[in-house]
């Protein structure tokens, strides 16, 4: 299985402790995902966040509607988090979230280690660029969220 490494940063006008309950609401991630994949959270609300919490959504990956689990394998508030696929469209996904005071706000760090099913012609050819879009989008509206609580 061939892992794939994105890594991505950003820096946000805020203190970790001010930025991280925005992360620490898994419903927030409606906000920060591109709405051509209508991503919903499913699980109960509201959801404890913590160290073995499981969160579901669904979404929709070239129309086709997907069913994704996440088991919240680390939770260190508000410095980091990780968040792995325990079920959903990737052989895998780990995703590692930090938070580093700097610069009189947060860099803030995302390392996904990710593998997928038919990676020799998938990746290439779509997973790689969605993958990137998704975190371009991200970008943005995490730029834009934090810019106006600035």
């Amino acid at each position: 299985m061939r892992i794939h490494i994105l890594k991505r940063e950003l820096w946000l006008p805020l203190s970790p402790e001010e930025i991280f309950p925005f992360f620490a609401d898994a419903t927030n991630l409606e906000a920060i995902t591109p709405p051509s994949l209508r991503f919903k959270v499913i699980t109960q609300l509201p959801i404890a966040m913590q160290e073995g919490t499981l969160i579901d959504y669904k979404l929709r990956i070239h129309g086709f509607p997907v069913r994704w689990r996440t088991h919240i394998a680390a939770w260190q508030p508000p410095f980091r988090f990780v968040d792995e696929q325990l079920h959903g469209p990737y052989r895998q996904w780990i995703h590692e979230h930090t938070f580093e005071a700097q610069n009189g706000g947060t860099l803030s760090r995302d390392v996904v280690r990710y593998a997928v099913p038919f990676d020799f012609i998938a990746h290439p050819l779509f997973v790689r660029r969605e993958v990137e879009a998704i975190f371009d989008f991200r970008e943005e509206a995490l730029k834009s969220h934090f810019a106006q609580r600035a």
